[in-house]
């Protein structure tokens, strides 16, 4: 139990190490743009037809602290995100951060996990079925939808969808919520607008994650279908469900609980494209408009810190799942 304490602290620990490089990284990457964010600010009021001086760009400079030393700015910044949440105003906006991100980090993470949970609700219990039956048919067809899966974008997918729905029944899908809610306070009834319309974004977004945990889990079974240790348990009298649940599929889905980091960051990836094409508003679409058109730095940096810290928590959480599932961890925990 001692050493298990002490794996846990450990992978704490480094979680944290992880966050707090990942921030520097991306508050380093934030300096290395051309011209800082009073600059951009001040061209930003320029196009709207004010004179700016240089005398302007100094003042912004000292009000937002970037006559300071980088070390001082890095600090400062780095503090304030891990101390206090604070990710403090947007650069062209001139909102606060926090405020700006409050219902759209919720909204983009409850509609990427709930991808990945619907991706591994599907494929683990058909990657198993693939590796086990002997139907044929059913294995062409399940390996036809994977490979379908992997070729065909999410992109692609949402303007297929997209398309069909508006030919169709004339109306795109777009949106996460129907016109008289966009703007709305949140109540039960803008509540249920968004799950009826969630759901199309939570689909796409699953389709390539599915194909891709669905090849995974099929080709661990495999793997571990055939090994000695399954030969002796079913040898000893242990067959059907009870066989392949307590042996190959409990040591095949270790791997796949531990991808769960990395499968929540590739469906974030595919986010921003999703949500550009459905006109979503929400974390992802934030993002693109922060980098290819307003050039807000610091909202994106933001952004880039809120997905890695959910990553990070959604590794630790798999790390300490996988020690207390898979006896092989945890009797190298133990000792």
């Amino acid at each position: 139990m001692v050493k298990f304490l002490q794996f846990a602290v450990m992978r704490a620990v480094m979680s944290v190490f992880t966050l707090l490089l990942v921030s520097l990284i991306v508050f380093s990457l934030m300096e290395l743009v051309p011209g800082n964010c009073a600059e951009r600010y001040i061209a930003f009021k320029n196009t709207q037809g004010q004179v700016i001086t240089i005398e302007d760009i100094q003042a912004e400079e000292r009000r937002l602290g970037l006559d300071k030393p980088f070390v001082v700015r890095a600090g400062v910044w780095v503090g304030n995100v891990f101390f206090k949440g604070e990710f403090g105003d947007s650069c062209i906006l001139r909102l606060n951060i926090n405020h700006l991100l409050s219902d759209k980090v919720w909204i983009s993470l409850g509609i990427c996990l709930a991808a990945l949970f619907l991706s591994y609700l599907i494929a683990i219990p058909i990657g198993i079925y693939s590796a086990t039956t002997r139907n044929p048919l059913a294995n062409n067809l399940v390996r036809f939808i994977s490979y379908l899966g992997l070729a065909l974008p999410s992109f692609l997918l949402a303007l297929i969808i997209m398309l069909t729905t508006t030919v169709l029944f004339g109306e795109s899908m777009a949106g996460l919520f129907s016109k008289e809610y966009r703007d709305a306070a949140w109540s039960f009834a803008k509540f249920m607008n968004f799950m009826s319309r969630a759901w199309l974004p939570i689909f796409i977004l699953g389709w390539a994650a599915t194909a891709f945990a669905l090849q995974t889990v099929r080709a661990l079974m495999l793997d571990e279908i055939d090994k000695l240790y399954v030969t002796a348990a079913s040898a000893r009298g242990i067959s059907g469900r009870t066989l392949l649940w307590r042996y190959p599929a409990r040591h095949s889905l270790g791997p796949v609980i531990n991808s769960l980091g990395f499968d929540l960051n590739r469906i974030f990836n595919d986010l921003p494209v999703v949500a550009l094409i459905m006109t979503l508003t929400e974390m992802g679409a934030l993002l693109i408009d922060a980098l290819a058109f307003s050039n807000d730095q610091q909202l994106a940096g933001a952004i880039l810190v809120v997905l890695t810290a959910s990553i990070v928590l959604v590794n630790f959480t798999t790390d300490i799942i996988l020690a207390l599932m898979d006896p092989r961890v945890r009797m190298g925990l133990m000792g």
